[in-house]
């Protein structure tokens, strides 16, 4: 009897594991908090210019582009190391860095979170241990920062790092699906 119920449970697990059993909410789960596929080019195109603008910003100190703009500061600081800026108060801002983080993290989510044109649970798994990936190689990196980088350049390493669990996720995902692309082409 112990043997008959052991079976019982791998088979239950076999079937569900390769997904013979049908079940439409299972599959609505997965995709639920996914952009539909048409947003992706939309994406890439805010991405390459958030990405485009921010090496503009770098290269040139965060001077050029000057897009200065009135702005209604949160936060601000009366007399801080960055900004004369006080709180509530309207002031004139470069507003490019601000631009190319809206570029950035928009263009990025809408990337990495939009549907493949062929969405299945192989993409979806894919999808999933990217971004897993992506968390663990950023948290690293960051650790290692934290014990090696020190003063000013450790708060610019925090400012790129808003952004680069978006770019490893992308990069490997993208790679991933690449690298199973053409492995599937040279089969047939």
């Amino acid at each position: 009897m112990n043997i008959y119920i052991k079976v019982k449970n791998n088979c239950l697990y076999v079937k569900n594991t390769l997904h013979l059993k049908n079940n439409s909410k299972f599959n609505d789960m997965k995709t639920r908090y996914l952009f539909s596929h048409k947003y992706k080019k939309f994406g890439w195109i805010l991405f390459t210019l958030g990405l485009v603008l921010g090496a503009i910003l770098l290269s040139n100190d965060f001077e050029i582009p000057s897009w200065d703009m009135n702005v209604f500061p949160l936060i601000g600081e009366n007399s801080g190391v960055f900004t004369q800026n006080e709180s509530l108060v309207w002031s004139d801002n470069n507003i490019a860095d601000e631009l190319a983080s809206i570029l950035l993290i928009i263009g990025g989510i809408l990337v990495a979170f939009s549907k493949a044109k062929d969405e299945d649970e192989f993409i979806s798994k894919i999808r999933m241990e990217s971004l897993i990936w992506a968390t663990y190689v950023n948290y690293i990196v960051l650790l290692l920062a934290v014990l090696v980088v020190f003063d000013m350049a450790f708060f610019n390493v925090l400012i790129y790092n808003m952004f680069t669990i978006l770019i490893f996720f992308i990069v490997r995902f993208h790679y991933v699906l690449y690298k199973t692309k053409k492995s599937l082409s040279y089969e047939e």
